[in-house]
């Protein structure tokens, strides 16, 4: 049996896994239980992980997979979150090639490769139409997708490291929490993740080592939603 605190902590992990493809960090774990600090955010991941419900991948930032779930009855039950996780797709020489080996027959879609967004200081997208990258059709949604390579490390606890290639689904609306490409007065772009604070916009880094832009509102544009990730080696 877990104790409330430990069973809400699971729960808060697995939902944020579904909806994102990673684990959340510690200030959104810590904000989410209501608790004064993260050594019990420490406490309740360890209780979780010598359970058998959590494991922590201690090579990668920001990276808890659910093992499994406890049902009603407080029995563990599997994870769909455990059993499909998120995984990134290795792309050389400009090719989309999935990790793990996809059918012959398996659809893709070519998206045009924009050039680089930051993940640190906002830098210009560079528009290069010449270049595109191959991605698996099922993890698109409906709407226009392009591509942006990283560069900076400013997103790393979201698991966004410098090199990596983010798909982004073309929109200009997005929920406080989502990772955004944001266009800061028609001529800086960046990805950040963005929190709506009354008439100003917080474009928020997932690294301590940066500190959050606060922006009007009226001078930051949406101009799409983070939808996956493709790592490059």
């Amino acid at each position: 049996m877990l104790t409330r605190k430990q069973h809400q902590l699971l729960l808060f992990i697995d939902d944020h896994l579904r909806r994102t493809g990673f684990s959340p960090s510690f200030d959104e774990m810590k904000d989410a239980l209501d608790l004064r600090s993260k050594s019990g955010i420490h406490r309740l991941i360890s209780a979780l992980e010598e359970r058998g419900f959590l494991r922590r991948h201690h090579h990668r930032a920001r990276a808890l997979e659910v093992v499994r779930m406890p049902n009603q009855t407080g029995l563990a039950t599997p994870s769909t979150t455990a059993a499909d996780p998120f995984v990134p797709t290795i792309i050389p020489g400009g090719r989309a090639v999935p990790v793990a080996a996809p059918r012959a027959d398996a659809p893709a879609t070519s998206l045009p490769l924009f050039g680089k967004i930051a993940a640190g200081l906002p830098i210009e997208a560079l528009r290069d139409a010449n270049t595109h990258v191959h991605v698996p059709t099922d993890m698109l949604s409906a709407g226009d997708h392009y591509a942006l390579v990283v560069s900076g490390d400013s997103m790393i606890e979201a698991g966004i490291l410098d090199g990596d290639i983010v798909i982004i689904r073309q929109d200009d609306v997005a929920e406080t929490g989502q990772i955004v490409v944001a266009l800061i007065d028609g001529q800086e772009v960046t990805l950040k993740r963005l929190r709506r604070r009354g008439s100003t916009i917080a474009l928020e880094p997932a690294n301590p080592n940066y500190e959050t832009r606060i922006v009007p509102a009226d001078r930051v544009q949406i101009q799409g939603r983070l939808v996956g990730l493709f790592r490059q080696y």
